[in-house]
């Protein structure tokens, strides 16, 4: 009877993070979502639990997303130190347990942090991710050894649950964004089309020298050169230029 009430747990959360996967506005969003999920899956009556989830990706800045305030700003101190539980356990693609921070000689600088915070154990895990994104979940506890075998088995088993989720996240954030940075430059370069055409018009000369004067305004004006093909294009007294896309 336990293995199949477990069958039916682990089956609802896989279905209510792809839920979230699918109505969250951002990867963030769904991170704060999915830390929240995790403390409540995670904490015992009167005995609550702090998640976090850290996530790195390539050129884009460090995440940080929390089931609650005090558990963001302790998560914060991840990227304070050089070296920490959540990228030990990231890079390592391993469990990191932290029994009692009093105690650890490991990070002591990172110990006496989380230590002011009035956390006494930690636990990372990491999620199993692709190419270069890594991700940890974080387990905050203000009582020592509160991770013990059985608590950090089924934090292990709810990270791999939740790691197609994750993927998933990340993999439509990585579409999204670089759906929008075409846009960005498919908007930008229809600027500068139209105001190379209008200076080619104005001054009648060739594409080239015209795009040569639009460069060297911007260069002595010291502003971008979409800036300057804007300020362009408006100058005609017609509004800003738009692009048009289909579908």
């Amino acid at each position: 009877m336990a293995s199949e009430s477990t069958s039916k747990t682990d089956t609802s959360i896989t279905g209510h993070l792809h839920e979230l996967v699918l109505n969250s506005s951002d990867v963030e969003d769904f991170l704060n979502e999915l830390a929240q999920v995790s403390a409540r899956n995670l904490s015992e009556p009167g005995d609550e639990i702090m998640c976090a989830i850290t996530l790195l990706r390539q050129r884009k800045a460090a995440t940080v997303a929390s089931s609650s305030p005090d558990a963001k700003a302790i998560a914060h101190l991840e990227y304070e130190f050089s070296e920490t539980p959540s990228l030990t356990a990231s890079a390592a693609q391993e469990s990191i347990h932290v029994p009692d921070a009093r105690d650890d000689g490991r990070w002591p600088e990172y110990s006496s942090a989380v230590l002011a915070q009035g956390i006494r154990s930690v636990l990372a895990l990491p999620f199993q991710l692709e190419g270069g994104t890594k991700a940890a979940l974080l387990l905050y506890s203000r009582r020592p050894h509160r991770f013990e075998p059985r608590i950090l088995e089924f934090a292990e088993d709810f990270v791999g649950q939740t790691s197609l989720a994750l993927r998933l996240a990340v993999r439509f954030a990585h579409y999204s964004e670089t759906a929008a940075n075409l846009r960005a430059t498919l908007e930008s370069r229809t600027v500068i089309d139209m105001a190379v055409g209008i200076i080619m018009a104005q001054n009648r000369c060739s594409q080239q020298d015209a795009f040569e004067i639009l460069k060297t305004a911007s260069s002595t004006r010291n502003s971008k050169l979409h800036d300057v093909a804007a300020a362009v294009v408006n100058s005609l007294g017609q509004g800003p230029a738009r692009t048009h896309y289909d579908g």
